[in-house]
């Protein structure tokens, strides 16, 4: 089966080198390029937050180390500023037993007596010269502490800036996240309100025939006024017949021959 393969490969690369020749190879990287292309569209949007989130979520081991190294600076910085304290009130007292011992060689005594014991000058002398080159190492050694003291704030400083642009970006990304679920929840209820289809064959019947009725009432209402001239017959239901002169005549001298309403009577009351 995997020789088949094999060959079924070779035979495909070697007709795209005859159809394509020496462009096959941008062919396949542009047909390579658009597959990505086309499976990262089909990707649902809720997998790609997912996804976010995921980053999101992965940034909290390196800042919980962060403040792990953080937490360890302060520590030693903290330790190192009380011992270098600490060696520098020592050098003070050092230097004030250097400067009194200076002095009294150089008052020109010849005896020293110090806790109950004498000494020399040849031998204050020495341990004068001892004490002052111990003096001079301990200060080169507390300048080079404070020098380590210097740099571990410095690095401290740097760490904690550090810490606090992470922790920003994360909460940054986080309130981004929220907005893209919200747009998203928008953009699916608006979708879901797009794709809520009616049924609106049982209105379109109504109507239909509603105008159906109504077209055949039309038609019956033609059919009858149109039956009269079907019949060929006058309608003298309708006619009314008019009256004639003498008809007319004689209502009207009955009607103005009346008591109320006689000429002469009108005349006589006035």
């Amino acid at each position: 089966m995997l020789k088949k393969l094999l060959i079924a490969g070779v035979g495909a690369l070697g007709l795209g080198a005859m159809v394509f020749g020496a462009d096959l190879p941008s062919y396949l990287r542009t047909s390579a390029s658009s597959l990505r292309s086309a499976v990262k569209a089909e990707v649902p949007v809720e997998f790609e937050i997912a996804r976010a989130r995921q980053f999101v979520e992965k940034l909290v081991p390196d800042i919980r180390q962060c403040m792990r190294v953080i937490a360890e600076q302060q520590v030693d910085t903290e330790q190192l500023k009380v011992q270098i304290a600490s060696r520098s009130d020592l050098l003070g007292k050092q230097k004030q037993t250097i400067l009194t011992q200076k002095a009294s060689l150089a008052a020109g005594q010849g005896t020293f007596r110090y806790a109950g014991h004498t000494y020399s000058a040849n031998d204050v002398q020495r341990d004068l010269s001892i004490r002052f080159e111990r003096f001079k190492a301990a200060e080169q050694s507390l300048a080079a502490d404070q020098k380590v003291l210097t740099a571990r704030e410095q690095t401290l400083a740097a760490n904690q800036e550090k810490l606090a642009t992470m922790l920003k970006a994360k909460q940054d990304l986080e309130v981004q996240l929220e907005q893209l679920t919200a747009r998203l929840e928008t953009v699916r209820a608006a979708e879901a309100a797009t794709a809520v289809t009616i049924d609106d064959s049982n209105l379109s019947r109504a109507r239909e025939l509603i105008s159906s009725l109504n077209r055949q009432l039309d038609v019956k209402e033609k059919l009858i006024d149109q039956s009269g001239q079907i019949s060929g017959l006058i309608p003298i239901e309708e006619i009314s017949i008019p009256q004639t002169n003498e008809e007319l005549t004689r209502q009207i001298d009955a009607y103005f021959q009346a008591p109320s309403t006689t000429p002469s009577g009108v005349a006589q009351a006035e």
